[in-house]
């Protein structure tokens, strides 16, 4: 059974068709790519996945169960990453993390070892206690990422996640996607940037004026970082994510913090 379902979905404004006719099925480990140009319906589907919109027409279906009979449970099954970091400014990044752990039930233990583990990984643990309206837009982007990982949900739905990352937790978040999907979890990510999508998606939609024109399947090659050894380029020097996390030098301490990340 898939997971999450989408059936004929369509979406106007008015008179104006922002999504027509969108239709796809999302497996257990499967990454989907959603890829268009601005414009496109891309954000207008992820609020309608999410619950934020009600579709003009057609389904979208958790576990074969429409979302709109109980949005509760869905979302308390469903990690969301936003286009926009609209976060409360006022709160400290740990204090935003807290308030999402108590919102999603998490017991205070749970909370507190996910809430340091994924901090350490997207090294904001030194700036823990340091308020949303100071951190840049990188920093921000990634406390959405962390909030959207605590609780470890069997779907993730992006919309555009990387906007103004480093390197560094670009790499670190698309190693996070591979053993996200290895467990057996769902991901739908949405970008407008082809070379991103191909390097972690298994599948591909392609968007254009609401519409989905082309479906694609993507052959992934294994990271190095799945394959336990550093990759290097022609002179020598490692580009893998073991030497560029430089707060996790030890492969080890990357690793166990990645499993942290799905307890």
């Amino acid at each position: 059974m898939a997971v999450l379902e989408a059936i004929a979905l369509a979406k106007f404004y008015g008179s104006v068709p922002a999504v027509r006719e969108v239709t796809f099925r999302l497996e257990p480990g499967q990454v989907l790519g959603y890829l268009g140009p601005n414009g496109s319906g891309k954000s207008t589907t992820v609020k309608v996945l999410t619950g934020l919109l009600q579709p003009t027409r057609g389904q979208v279906l958790f576990e074969g169960q429409d979302i709109q009979s109980d949005l509760v449970s869905y979302r308390k099954r469903l990690g969301y990453v936003p286009e926009e970091a609209n976060l409360y400014p006022f709160l400290t990044g740990e204090e935003y993390l807290e308030m999402i752990g108590t919102l999603r039930a998490m017991s205070p233990t749970r909370m507190k070892t996910k809430i340091g583990s994924l901090l350490e990984l997207f090294s904001l643990f030194p700036h823990r206690h340091v308020s949303l309206g100071s951190y840049s837009k990188g920093m921000r982007q990634r406390i959405l990422l962390i909030a959207a990982l605590m609780d470890n949900p069997d779907v993730l739905i992006l919309d555009e996640p990387l906007s103004g990352l480093d390197v560094t937790s670009v790499l670190i978040f698309k190693n996070l996607i591979q053993a996200f999907s290895a467990r057996g979890k769902a991901v739908f990510y949405c970008s407008h940037i082809l070379e991103v999508v191909e390097r972690v998606c298994s599948q591909l939609l392609i968007l254009r004026k609401g519409q989905v024109n082309a479906r694609k399947g993507v052959a992934r090659k294994p990271s190095s970082a799945q394959r336990g050894t550093p990759s290097k380029n022609s002179r020598g020097r490692h580009h893998d994510i073991h030497d560029l996390v430089r707060d996790l030098r030890d492969v080890s301490v990357f690793h166990e913090l990645q499993e942290d990340a799905f307890q």
